[in-house]
């Protein structure tokens, strides 16, 4: 099998682009390749033009994703394989999910060699991205709420699902959460402290205690019945195509509880008054769709407490990327640390962790 692995922008030539063609129809030839932009985040994202004979067959305007060129992001990717779990989501699980991902035109990884990832390049296909601080309307959320309970309902209990996926749940998952238990403290420090007064006072005290026991918060967020999900669920992750939602970015796809995607979603999507009005009918509307999916046994007043108590992990992502920085915008960061800690006020989120018997 050709590599098509690469670590830098400059990597991207006429022959890295034919090995890429050569996966879909070796009469494909190609005879330039062209950068249009390289964006460095959490990884480096690379849109390029390739220049090929056979349009008709594959798109000329390509998406890439590289490990990121920032050593913060990279510090903090780099240990867990964020970006190789995103490039084994596309190779064996997309085919079976049940909602709309872009389809991958290569994706390969090899320990200690990195990761890339091919993807046709939506912006130039009439779908509308995402941006992380869009502002949702209602019927988009909907949208939204209702497909990944139809993901989740596709997973939901699955016999040997941990053996299954158990790749999401292995010596990289167990790695990254040794990280995000070592760093917690620290990092949630920097971030309240960069954050300033987003974040109401009445938090500060329960946030740090939350960092402090986050490994026994991590279990009491592990208690309920088991499915895939998305874990990463902000306005940037996702893409419209005729007002339907897809999801992009599946670095941190793994085995959890469904409620997690909905309280990580609202807390970050929709603007605090919004959330309020229509929270609980979105709830509601996700039980429903999972048991019109086969889900049986659905305990609405149970599921509303799980969604009180996962709405603390937005709130620890959003402040976590602000401290480590070049993760996300900055204001559009901001602006999704302010809806998530006004989430977690009006439900006194953490309260709902009882850290002493978890």
């Amino acid at each position: 099998m050709q590599s098509i692995l690469v670590r830098l922008p400059s990597d991207l030539t006429i022959n890295w682009a034919q090995r890429v063609v050569n996966k879909h129809d070796p009469r494909i030839i190609v005879s330039h390749v062209e950068i249009a932009s390289v964006d460095v985040g959490t990884t480096t994202r690379v849109r390029i033009k390739v220049e090929h004979n056979k349009p008709a067959l594959l798109p000329k305007h390509w998406f890439v994703k590289l490990p990121s060129l920032d050593w913060q992001a990279k510090l903090i990717t780099a240990l867990p394989r964020l970006l190789h779990t995103e490039v084994r989501f596309y190779n064996e699980v997309a085919h079976s999910v049940d909602v709309s991902v872009p389809r991958f035109l290569a994706a390969q990884s090899q320990l200690g060699k990195g990761s890339t990832l091919v993807l046709p390049d939506l912006a130039e296909s009439g779908v509308s991205l995402g941006r992380p601080g869009d502002e949702l309307s209602y019927p988009e959320a909907i949208q939204v709420v209702v497909q990944l309970a139809s993901f989740h309902a596709r997973f939901w209990n699955t016999p040997h699902l941990h053996h299954t996926y158990r790749w999401l749940g292995g010596p990289v998952r167990q790695l990254e959460d040794l990280l995000g238990t070592a760093l917690a403290v620290p990092l949630m420090k920097r971030g309240l402290h960069f954050a300033g007064d987003l974040i109401p006072p009445a938090l500060h005290k329960p946030a740090l205690h939350y960092a402090k026991h986050r490994r026994q918060a991590m279990r009491f967020l592990t208690k309920n019945p088991q499915t895939l999900v998305h874990h990463d669920c902000h306005p940037g992750n996702l893409f419209w195509q005729q007002s339907k939602p897809g999801f992009l970015d599946w670095q941190l796809i793994r085995v959890g509880e469904g409620i997690s995607d909905i309280a990580y979603f609202l807390s970050t999507a929709l603007t605090p008054p919004l959330r309020r009005l229509h929270e609980h009918d979105l709830i509601a509307m996700y039980a429903q769709t999972l048991e019109e999916n086969g889900v049986a046994h659905i305990d609405i007043n149970n599921l509303k407490q799980r969604y009180r108590a996962h709405l603390t992990y937005p709130f620890e992502a959003m402040l976590v990327t602000l401290a480590v920085g070049g993760m996300m915008n900055q204001q559009s960061n901001r602006e999704l640390i302010k809806r998530a800690a006004a989430a977690v006020h009006d439900h006194n989120a953490f309260a709902a962790i009882p850290f002493s018997v978890c």
